[in-house]
């Protein structure tokens, strides 16, 4: 980048308007040689939330993507929206929004730079090989001009990597930690050599569980790509809007997304269906990145003792090992996964707030949160299921 050379910011209202090699240009150069490491930032996944009004009008998700350019070239990219609400984010700010508001301030609408509805940890600042550091900057100063001339209460990047957080807080904007709990591959041959790692109790535990969940008197299969068909969607559709109706109300994703997945995102998908005379009773979706599994929903028509657990996360265990992945992301919140082999990470998210008292006061709260989310990380690992010396090896 010579020093003469300028950057200038467009804002996008839909993806139609940036060609779908150039987002993914800035969103996933490795995909021409393999997957994507993060699925979820790829054109066709953030189109399918687009095109099925998953995202967009009537569902407080506007898209206002950012595109950064030079001497004509977008350079970085980043998944823009105006909210005006807190729901399908997983980092919550309810109680900001709440103590804004007690004070004659108006929380929403705000900008969230995130993938809607997926907490997945992945690059928010999507930059072109080479302009790092430059389309970062460009996009976090493009972000909060665009907050500060619409008169905006708030910016809000949530499951962006560490490298991102350290930067952005060095940019000026606030840095909050939380956690999730993830699987880790440690070069395992298969599940059995993942179990021997694991205490005598846990071991047995989990083994029970498998036996429990497996005897439900059906089958169960992991289906990617092309082995995956229409009906499946047919019967994922009915699991979802009961685990959407239960958690949230209504459920984020529409009907039409999972026929857009089908026709574009199979290759990106491992679909974990159990099924019992001829039935299918219960499921779960996860998409497959270059390194990672993520486990995004479960759901069922019957209920069995410790199906979930087996089809989501033992099911993604077999299948990162066979894949050779380095690890299983599942989900926000549980510590139930704890038991499961599931251990404790930090997750990151970066803040900037107008009001700069609200914003003093903010910073002071996230200070506290960020000794207490490491100190619950330390204490919850040491409950972990591996064996001691595993188990010290790791910390």
């Amino acid at each position: 980048m010579d020093q003469g050379d300028t950057i200038t910011i467009n804002v996008l209202t839909s993806l139609d308007q940036i060609a779908a090699t150039d987002w993914d240009a800035c969103a996933c150069p490795e995909d021409t040689d393999g997957r994507p490491h993060d699925p979820f930032t790829t054109y066709r996944f953030l189109k399918a939330l687009e095109d099925s009004g998953s995202v967009g009008q009537g569902t407080g998700w506007d898209p206002r993507y950012l595109v950064a350019e030079m001497n004509g070239l977008p350079i970085a990219v980043t998944p823009l929206f105006a909210k005006g609400h807190s729901q399908g984010e997983y980092i919550f700010d309810h109680n900001w929004a709440h103590a804004l508001e007690q004070a004659g301030g108006n929380y929403y609408p705000k900008l969230q730079i995130a993938v809607p509805f997926t907490p997945a940890t992945g690059r928010r600042f999507l930059t072109r090989p080479g302009y790092e550091a430059a389309g970062m900057s460009a996009l976090v100063q493009g972000a909060v001009q665009f907050g500060a001339n619409n008169e905006l209460s708030s910016l809000h990047i949530t499951f962006c990597t560490e490298d991102e957080a350290i930067a952005g807080e060095q940019m000026g904007l606030l840095r909050r930690t939380s956690q999730q709990f993830h699987w880790v591959n440690d070069d395992y041959a298969d599940f059995d050599a993942f179990l021997a790692s694991l205490s005598s109790r846990k071991r047995k535990n989990i083994r029970k569980e498998r036996a429990r969940a497996q005897n439900f008197g059906g089958d169960i299969d992991i289906l990617t790509g092309d082995q995956i068909q229409p009906h499946h969607w047919d019967a994922f559709w009915r699991f979802y809007q009961d685990t959407g109706s239960r958690k949230w109300g209504t459920p984020y994703l529409t009907r039409v997304f999972f026929d857009i997945a089908q026709e574009v995102l199979r290759d990106d998908i491992a679909l974990v269906m159990c099924s019992r005379d001829g039935q299918a009773v219960a499921g779960a979706l996860n998409f497959i990145g270059r390194d990672a599994l993520y486990g995004r929903y479960w759901g069922c028509v019957e209920d069995h003792p410790c199906l979930h657990f087996e089809a989501c996360y033992y099911q993604a265990i077999d299948f990162a090992i066979a894949q050779g992945l380095d690890r299983v992301e599942a989900g926000a919140q549980g510590e139930h996964k704890l038991a499961r082999g599931y251990l404790p990470v930090a997750t990151h998210s970066l803040h900037w707030l107008a009001n700069p008292g609200f914003s003093e006061a903010v910073a002071r709260y996230l200070e506290a949160e960020r000794a207490a989310v490491d100190e619950d990380i330390e204490i919850l690992t040491s409950y972990g299921p591996f064996r001691r010396e595993e188990r010290e090896e790791q910390e």
